[in-house]
């Protein structure tokens, strides 16, 4: 059965609602579910919590869904590139919850994995920490941190077939695969939509079991976060 929607609304209809959480794939700009991102925005939905590596930028990325305050919660790992959010957080409409960025991507694998909690050496004795409850094995000390599991994942893939199996390109398979398995439903757009059987099986990492719906985008702006270049040596 063909999973393939034809725009971001029809995929995401009667999956959205106030209050849910939400993971959304990505790093930095690189990867990000962009064009579903955008029909959450259109819907209006409220007090959502995001799980997601970044806040994207000012006007770009989940940056679009804080302009129109959309979100309550954020747990994620580093947001310095966007300003409104440092507002917001300080203006104490916005709540965040912090991760070190590997204890970040192993909850969000645990999720998937069905494991509830687990131990990490990481943020020992931090404010990380706070809180929670840590033990000692074999005299060293760690903090137990929670799976993280959403009610709705959001993806981007590079390619995909009808029956949801995605492949990511470089940078991009950062947070997306992980995501994929720790939600109820998974959402994916992709840059290049092929029939079944057509990917490289060995090249799939997001297996078709996991995706629900997904779309094919006829455009990809890959916008760039910080452009650093250097002048070119005269030869």
């Amino acid at each position: 059965m063909s999973k393939v929607c034809p725009d971001a609304r029809t995929a995401l209809a009667g999956l959205l609602r106030d209050g849910m959480t939400i993971m959304a794939g990505g790093f930095g700009l690189c990867g990000i579910p962009a064009v579903l991102i955008e029909e959450i925005r259109r819907s209006g939905v409220r007090d959502l919590t995001l799980i997601s590596n970044n806040a994207g930028i000012d006007g770009a990325g989940l940056g679009t869904l804080l302009e129109t305050r959309q979100v309550r919660r954020m747990i994620s790992s580093y947001v310095g590139e966007n300003k409104l959010f440092a507002q917001l957080y300080l203006a104490g409409e916005l709540e965040i919850e912090f991760n070190p960025q590997g204890t970040l991507a192993e909850r969000i694998r645990a999720g998937g994995a069905g494991i509830p909690a687990f131990f990490t050496p990481t943020g020992y004795g931090t404010e990380v920490a706070a809180g929670k409850e840590t033990r000692e094995f074999e005299g060293r000390h760690y903090v137990m941190e929670r799976g993280l599991f959403a009610d709705l994942a959001i993806v981007h893939a590079h390619r995909g077939d009808s029956e949801g199996n995605l492949i990511y390109r470089m940078t991009a398979r950062n947070f997306n695969p992980v995501m994929a398995t720790a939600a109820k439903v998974t959402v994916a757009e992709v840059e290049e939509l092929v029939e079944p059987g057509a990917l490289e099986h060995e090249a799939i990492a997001t297996p078709g079991i996991y995706v629900t719906r997904l779309i094919r985008l006829d455009s990809v702006d890959k916008r760039i976060e910080q452009r650093t270049v250097r002048t070119r040596q005269q030869v």
